[in-house]
């Protein structure tokens, strides 16, 4: 039997960079699984809000690669981004779920700073439509993950390495990162550690 608190499945750290996830997955004894970077969407635009949604409110046009176009073909774009993140987030949990022996339970996902209501309001808002686009893919990953039964860790980037720490019982997590980084092997990078002390973090919630 398990003891209290032991982690009995692997978890999932994610760090979002554009559209893109960087993906590591930690066992039951918090070993190195799996390490992945995935494109959630191919061949569409990878900031609908910010770009040609900014264009068509008449933000940014005289950036190279700007053009013209209206409100509404702006967020007919951003609607089918959203779709193909949904179907590319749905296809990579399941890839990731089939390629490791040990069941996942959780996943931890940074979290989400509140957004206006509609497309529409996200797209004029000038702050908002600065980060709707990392919202939108965050989002989609937590919908597709939940959808399998995982559960969703949303964790604050400055203190999940000291939940991670608290998840080891150690002061900090530096060992650990470390021979994370050579289970896995290159690159080791400062988004992959930061993956596997959400991992970390997410299992301890779920155990």
């Amino acid at each position: 039997m398990a003891k209290s608190g032991e982690q009995r499945s692997a978890s999932v750290g994610a760090v979002e960079n554009r559209n893109s996830m960087v993906l590591v997955t930690l066992g039951p004894r918090r070993e190195a699984l799996d390490r992945r970077y995935v494109d959630l969407t191919a061949g569409l635009p990878t900031h609908p809000h910010h770009h040609e949604g900014s264009w068509a409110v008449g933000r940014y046009l005289e950036t190279p690669g700007a053009r013209a176009l209206s409100l509404d073909e702006a967020i007919a774009l951003v609607k089918q981004v959203r779709i193909a993140t949904a179907r590319g987030a749905s296809d990579c949990l399941e890839s990731l779920a089939t390629s490791v022996a040990a069941p996942i339970a959780s996943i931890a996902i940074r979290q989400c700073p509140e957004l206006p209501p509609t497309i529409r309001e996200r797209i004029e808002d000038n702050r908002a439509q600065t980060y709707a686009d990392s919202v939108m893919y965050r989002q989609a990953l937590a919908a597709a993950a939940k959808a399998r039964g995982w559960s969703v860790y949303w964790y604050d980037r400055d203190a999940v390495f000291s939940v991670a720490a608290r998840t080891l019982g150690k002061g900090d997590i530096t060992t650990h990162l470390s021979a994370l980084g050579r289970a896995f092997g290159s690159p080791w990078q400062a988004k992959h550690k930061l993956a596997a002390a959400a991992a970390l973090a997410a299992g301890r919630r779920s155990s």
